[in-house]
């Protein structure tokens, strides 16, 4: 096993600044998303922290979501919000045009996004039909 073989997520996608990069692009997406941006404050700066905080560690990086938060139970987190299948697929969709916006390269963008499904599908807490 080489070193490259030992790289997290976070260090292959170029780390900190990589990740500040991915939630700033993703964020107005979000907003002007239809089905998304009724979830979601007018104020996201704290929003964005918190996704900043939490991609990093999702992705290996340093545990700074849990040193601030504590556990993330995202999906209790997200209970309170109706999560759809629909909105799962519109905020993958997001993310998708988000990384693409940033450069990231299409192998690493798929990998990143077929981890990012488990997540995206586990909050889904209520049927499309609302």
């Amino acid at each position: 096993m080489t070193d490259s073989d030992r790289r997290t997520l976070y260090e292959l996608m170029g780390g900190a600044e990589t990740i500040r990069k991915l939630v700033e692009a993703f964020y107005p997406k979000v907003q002007n998303h239809p089905l998304l941006a009724p979830l979601f404050p007018s104020d996201l700066t704290p929003v964005i922290e918190k996704q900043y905080l939490f991609l990093s560690q999702f992705f290996g990086g340093p545990s700074l979501y849990s040193d601030q938060y504590g556990h993330p139970m995202m999906r209790a987190r997200h209970m309170p919000f109706p999560i759809t299948v629909e909105r799962a697929d519109a905020w993958l969709s997001c993310m998708a045009a988000a990384m693409s916006e940033i450069g990231l390269p299409n192998d690493l963008r798929d990998f990143l996004l077929e981890r990012l499904k488990g997540s995206a599908y586990h909050f889904v807490n209520s049927p499309d039909t609302e």
